[in-house]
């Protein structure tokens, strides 16, 4: 069961699961519980999921800790369910914290003194790690000891604190911002992908069951089509679809209430929300389909340049709509055609400005 950070003596930014609650009262509400719970109720990640499951059982049978995790992949593509599958199938205990709230190395040295033996240590956006928090967690990884020094100035001396053998998983979505040093320490590196419409497809059909709602084969298809190729993306839309269908129809999602509900949703037939299709029409309309400075295209839009590289033009680029040249982003021919934007050829352009 999950354990305040106040009555631990933990961070706050920590949370604990048990594992001899079998995690399940964790999940109570049928929101919560779209998250798969074991490896054959994950679906998508085939190679992941196969790999992994060898190495777990391999754990297992030894009684060993499994060999630190890294897991590389965008988000909202099940990093965080699989780090919590495997301390499940594992039967260890679960702890979470995420790179940002590690402020300072006695806030990872607090966590790392209250782990038992073989418990999953998940760390999110570990590329965020500060490098002295990093450098902490070198030691710890590799010979499972920690570091702290005592006293000040000409008395200060070293002190090595044995921890036990933990597994530390890692989830990053910027794995080339992660140092060598520290993905070397990682004896498991597995990179998740965009799921395919199929596969999305059976997520939809069996998050809308959860949430107990029923669903036409071809609604399910609709929304996997029009899901980014991300799970998270697909349940929240399963979610405003059974809103959809509770108020205006009989509680059934098919085709037709899909559609009227995208529509309202403003997400069209690629997947593309409002947001999506300003960015692509800034770059037509303000800048002559580009090139443009990331930078400027974010000041046009009113947007933090970071969100716009890592969430939105990941997705674009992936679509043929985009494409990210030295000189800056470029809008591509398909992104003309979606968008219903005659394009200009450069001649046409070059004698405008003669």
């Amino acid at each position: 069961m999950e354990k305040s950070a106040k009555n631990q003596g933990e961070s706050p930014s920590l949370h604990i699961v048990r594992a001899d609650s079998q995690i399940e009262d964790e999940y109570d509400d049928k929101e919560e519980s779209l998250r798969p719970r074991a490896l054959s109720e994950f679906l998508g990640q085939r190679q992941v999921k196969e790999n992994l499951s060898v190495f777990i059982d391999a754990a297992r049978k030894r009684q060993e800790a499994l060999d630190h995790l890294f897991l590389i992949g965008p988000p909202g593509l099940g990093k965080t369910t699989l780090a919590e599958i495997t301390a499940r199938e594992l039967g260890a205990d679960f702890k979470v914290t995420s790179a940002p709230a590690l402020d300072k190395p006695k806030d990872l040295a607090g966590i790392l003194s209250t782990l038992q033996e073989r418990t999953v240590f998940f760390i999110d956006e570990i590329h965020r790690l500060k490098p002295a928090i990093e450098e902490m967690l070198y030691i710890a990884m590799e010979d499972f000891e920690l570091d702290w020094i005592i006293g000040q100035g000409a008395a200060a001396r070293t002190v090595r604190v044995p921890l036990p053998r933990f597994t530390l998983v890692g989830a990053t979505t910027k794995a080339g911002m992660v140092s060598k040093p520290l993905q070397t320490r990682f004896g498991i590196i597995q990179r998740f992908n965009f799921y395919d419409e199929n596969e999305l497809a059976s997520i939809v059909r069996r998050s809308a069951g959860i949430l107990g709602s029923k669903i036409d084969d071809d609604a399910a298809s609709a929304i996997a089509k029009c899901s980014r190729g991300t799970p998270r993306v697909a349940n929240r839309i399963v979610r405003r679809m059974r809103d959809f269908a509770e108020v205006y129809g009989n509680g059934r999602i098919t085709k037709q209430i899909v559609l009227d509900g995208l529509r309202r949703l403003q997400i069209d037939s690629l997947g593309l929300e409002l947001f999506d299709r300003e960015v692509l029409a800034s770059i037509i309309e303000k800048f002559g389909g580009g090139p443009v400075g990331a930078e400027t295209l974010a000041i046009s839009l009113g947007e933090a340049q970071d969100t716009l590289e890592d969430y939105y033009e990941p997705y674009l680029i992936q679509c043929g709509l985009l494409q990210r040249t030295p000189r800056g982003r470029v809008a591509t021919p398909l992104a003309y055609e979606h968008l219903g934007i005659k394009s200009h050829s450069k001649s046409n352009d070059t004698f405008l400005f003669e």
